[in-house]
Protein backbone atom coordinates (compact mmCIF):
# COMPACT_ATOMS: atom_id res chain seq x y z
CA UNK A 1 0.00 0.00 0.00
CA UNK A 2 1.51 3.17 -1.31
CA UNK A 3 0.89 6.22 1.12
CA UNK A 4 1.03 10.00 -0.78
CA UNK A 5 4.41 11.95 -0.82
CA UNK A 6 4.84 14.63 2.28
CA UNK A 7 4.05 15.12 5.89
CA UNK A 8 0.66 13.08 6.90
CA UNK A 9 1.57 14.22 10.56
CA UNK A 10 -1.51 16.32 12.32
CA UNK A 11 -3.95 15.33 9.92
CA UNK A 12 -7.59 16.28 10.93
CA UNK A 13 -9.42 13.64 12.52
CA UNK A 14 -12.66 15.54 11.63
CA UNK A 15 -12.74 15.25 8.16
CA UNK A 16 -11.96 12.29 5.73
CA UNK A 17 -9.32 11.76 4.31
CA UNK A 18 -9.61 13.42 0.42
CA UNK A 19 -9.08 10.95 -2.44
CA UNK A 20 -7.88 12.28 -5.65
CA UNK A 21 -7.85 9.75 -8.21
CA UNK A 22 -4.17 8.42 -6.31
CA UNK A 23 -3.09 6.33 -4.12
CA UNK A 24 -6.04 4.39 -3.78
CA UNK A 25 -5.48 1.71 -1.29
CA UNK A 26 -3.98 4.03 1.36
CA UNK A 27 -7.37 5.85 0.75
CA UNK A 28 -9.67 3.31 1.60
CA UNK A 29 -8.04 1.84 4.42
CA UNK A 30 -7.91 5.32 5.73
CA UNK A 31 -11.21 5.79 4.95
CA UNK A 32 -12.46 2.52 6.61
CA UNK A 33 -11.18 3.67 10.02
CA UNK A 34 -11.88 7.09 9.82
CA UNK A 35 -15.83 6.15 9.40
CA UNK A 36 -15.94 3.34 11.88
CA UNK A 37 -14.19 6.04 14.03
CA UNK A 38 -17.10 7.89 13.93
CA UNK A 39 -19.76 5.36 13.56
CA UNK A 40 -19.26 1.50 13.25
CA UNK A 41 -22.92 1.38 12.25
CA UNK A 42 -22.01 3.24 9.18
CA UNK A 43 -19.39 1.15 8.14
CA UNK A 44 -21.99 -1.92 7.99
CA UNK A 45 -24.19 0.16 5.66
CA UNK A 46 -21.05 0.93 3.08
CA UNK A 47 -20.39 -2.79 2.54
CA UNK A 48 -23.74 -4.49 3.02
CA UNK A 49 -25.66 -1.62 2.05
CA UNK A 50 -29.01 0.42 3.16
CA UNK A 51 -31.09 -1.40 5.97
CA UNK A 52 -34.50 -2.76 4.03
CA UNK A 53 -37.66 -0.91 3.94
CA UNK A 54 -39.93 -3.57 2.28
CA UNK A 55 -43.80 -4.17 2.98
CA UNK A 56 -45.59 -7.35 1.91
CA UNK A 57 -47.94 -7.66 -1.34
CA UNK A 58 -50.92 -9.21 -2.00
CA UNK A 59 -49.07 -12.35 -2.57
CA UNK A 60 -47.24 -12.08 0.74
CA UNK A 61 -44.04 -11.44 -0.83
CA UNK A 62 -41.36 -8.38 0.28
CA UNK A 63 -41.46 -6.08 -2.31
CA UNK A 64 -39.98 -2.41 -1.23
CA UNK A 65 -41.52 0.62 0.38
CA UNK A 66 -42.61 3.72 -1.45
CA UNK A 67 -41.66 7.12 0.14
CA UNK A 68 -45.58 7.60 1.12
CA UNK A 69 -45.24 4.01 2.96
CA UNK A 70 -42.10 5.07 5.42
CA UNK A 71 -42.63 5.02 8.90
CA UNK A 72 -40.25 7.09 10.95
CA UNK A 73 -38.16 3.52 11.41
CA UNK A 74 -37.59 3.63 7.88
CA UNK A 75 -36.60 6.94 7.59
CA UNK A 76 -34.00 6.23 10.50
CA UNK A 77 -32.35 3.92 8.37
CA UNK A 78 -32.43 5.97 5.09
CA UNK A 79 -30.75 8.43 7.29
CA UNK A 80 -27.87 6.24 8.26
CA UNK A 81 -27.02 5.62 4.43
CA UNK A 82 -27.06 9.52 3.54
CA UNK A 83 -25.02 9.93 6.39
CA UNK A 84 -22.65 7.02 5.45
CA UNK A 85 -22.90 8.52 1.80
CA UNK A 86 -21.42 12.13 2.96
CA UNK A 87 -18.55 10.82 4.15
CA UNK A 88 -17.78 9.26 1.43
CA UNK A 89 -18.86 11.93 -1.05
CA UNK A 90 -16.64 14.33 1.60
CA UNK A 91 -13.49 12.26 0.63
CA UNK A 92 -13.54 12.60 -3.11
CA UNK A 93 -12.02 14.85 -5.42
CA UNK A 94 -14.13 16.63 -8.54
CA UNK A 95 -12.96 13.83 -10.86
CA UNK A 96 -14.02 10.84 -8.33
CA UNK A 97 -17.18 12.34 -7.31
CA UNK A 98 -18.15 13.04 -11.05
CA UNK A 99 -18.13 8.68 -11.14
CA UNK A 100 -20.35 8.09 -8.44
CA UNK A 101 -22.61 11.18 -8.51
CA UNK A 102 -25.77 9.30 -9.58
CA UNK A 103 -25.79 6.79 -7.48
CA UNK A 104 -28.04 6.77 -4.02
CA UNK A 105 -26.58 4.37 -1.48
CA UNK A 106 -23.31 4.16 -0.09
CA UNK A 107 -22.78 1.01 -1.02
CA UNK A 108 -23.18 1.73 -4.83
CA UNK A 109 -20.24 4.37 -4.09
CA UNK A 110 -18.16 2.31 -2.34
CA UNK A 111 -18.33 -0.83 -4.78
CA UNK A 112 -17.83 1.75 -7.78
CA UNK A 113 -14.71 3.17 -6.33
CA UNK A 114 -13.40 -0.26 -5.32
CA UNK A 115 -13.80 -1.91 -9.14
CA UNK A 116 -12.67 1.53 -10.51
CA UNK A 117 -9.14 1.65 -8.68
CA UNK A 118 -8.68 -2.04 -8.02
CA UNK A 119 -8.77 -3.39 -11.35
CA UNK A 120 -5.85 -5.26 -13.61
CA UNK A 121 -5.51 -4.33 -17.07
CA UNK A 122 -7.32 -6.17 -19.67
CA UNK A 123 -7.21 -6.21 -23.61
CA UNK A 124 -5.41 -2.81 -23.35
CA UNK A 125 -7.87 -1.14 -21.22
CA UNK A 126 -7.57 -1.12 -17.74
CA UNK A 127 -10.60 -1.85 -15.67
CA UNK A 128 -10.47 1.50 -13.83
CA UNK A 129 -10.91 2.75 -17.61
CA UNK A 130 -13.49 0.72 -18.73
CA UNK A 131 -15.40 1.44 -15.92
CA UNK A 132 -15.10 5.10 -16.30
CA UNK A 133 -16.21 4.99 -19.69
CA UNK A 134 -19.12 2.35 -18.59
CA UNK A 135 -20.18 4.96 -15.87
CA UNK A 136 -20.04 8.20 -17.53
CA UNK A 137 -22.21 6.29 -20.38
CA UNK A 138 -24.56 5.11 -17.82
CA UNK A 139 -24.94 8.26 -16.41
CA UNK A 140 -25.83 9.97 -19.90
CA UNK A 141 -28.31 7.57 -20.30
CA UNK A 142 -29.84 8.36 -16.71
CA UNK A 143 -29.72 12.23 -17.58
CA UNK A 144 -32.18 11.16 -20.66
CA UNK A 145 -34.64 9.58 -18.59
CA UNK A 146 -32.87 6.34 -19.23
CA UNK A 147 -32.90 4.15 -15.85
CA UNK A 148 -30.46 0.91 -16.20
CA UNK A 149 -30.87 -1.89 -13.30
CA UNK A 150 -28.13 -2.32 -11.03
CA UNK A 151 -28.46 -6.16 -12.48
CA UNK A 152 -27.95 -4.49 -15.95
CA UNK A 153 -25.19 -2.79 -15.04
CA UNK A 154 -23.30 -5.97 -13.36
CA UNK A 155 -24.44 -7.76 -16.63
CA UNK A 156 -23.27 -5.13 -19.37
CA UNK A 157 -19.80 -5.40 -17.46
Amino acid sequence: MNAPPGNWEGQSTARPPLFNGQYYSWWKNKMRDHIIREYYELWDIITYGPLATTKKNAEGGDVPKTRADYTAEDLKKWEKNVKAKKWLVCGLGPDEYNMIQSYTTAKEIWDTLQVAHEGTPQEGETIQEMYTRFTILINKLKSLGRIILEEDKVEKI
